[in-house]
């Protein structure tokens, strides 16, 4: 097993003849939580696409010492996986038909180990596992995109997002679930716009503007770091 689960040297990806990434590089361990901040439109939504395997890339990406499968199956396989900013939940079909989905490359016997696992994990959801996706909170959708995921028992799991349109309670919620994942072995690239809630749960973080890494290092330097109180983390952080 390598040290670094994850990394990307000079990354670039293009829509057109717009590039949007100029040459981004990250690493992190495995185990780790590493949050990349950023304005809207820096890149940060991109640059998980193409380390997915969703977006055509151009650079290095390397996954636990090797370079990183080629289809976006295989990447799943090997123990990647995405919760994309939208969510992507199926609202006319159950909590528990959306769960299951996340575990198609599991055996029937993985799958209710997982399934049970994933339910001690979100109780809110077992009492819902009949409901229909489409009915539930913002809060609930959040934790139902977070089970599928975690059905396919994910090494690295990419988070786009995941306070994007909840409340500041539900928020630390949806944090706190995260960074006990990580207690679980599961290494977490958090692509998150509430940078001060995601640098108090990250082990790193790198920011990220216009499609560059202007800066990065240990979260709890960055976060009170002087130009991110100012720009990122609000003038009182």
């Amino acid at each position: 097993m390598s040290d670094r689960l994850l990394r990307v040297e000079n990354l670039h990806v293009s829509y057109g003849k717009a590039e949007v990434l100029h040459g981004i590089s990250l690493a992190m361990k495995p185990g780790s939580i590493v949050a990349v901040i950023g304005a809207n439109g820096a890149g940060k939504t991109t640059m998980l696409n193409a380390i997915m395997g969703l977006i055509p890339s151009r650079g290095s990406i390397e996954y636990d010492g090797a370079p990183v499968p080629r289809s976006i199956e295989a990447r799943v396989a090997a123990g990647l996986c995405l919760v994309p900013e939208k969510r992507e939940l199926f609202s006319s079909m159950s909590v528990e038909d959306n769960i299951m989905l996340g575990g198609f490359l599991r055996s029937p016997s993985e799958r209710a180990e997982i399934q049970a696992d994933v339910y001690q994990r979100f109780p809110r959801l077992a009492e819902r596992r009949k409901q229909l996706a489409g009915t539930l909170s913002g809060g609930e959708r959040q934790m139902l995109a977070l089970a599928r995921a975690l059905m396919s028992k994910p090494r690295l799991l990419l988070l786009d997002e995941p306070s994007l349109g909840l409340a500041p309670k539900i928020v630390i919620d949806i944090l706190n679930i995260v960074a006990e994942l990580r207690n679980t072995g599961v290494s977490i690239l958090l692509v998150e716009q509430n940078a001060r809630a995601a640098l108090e749960i990250a082990d790193e973080g790198y920011l990220v503007e216009l499609g560059e890494v202007r800066k990065s290092g240990p979260a709890a330097e960055l976060a009170v770091d002087p130009a991110l109180m100012e720009g990122y983390l609000g003038r009182n952080a």
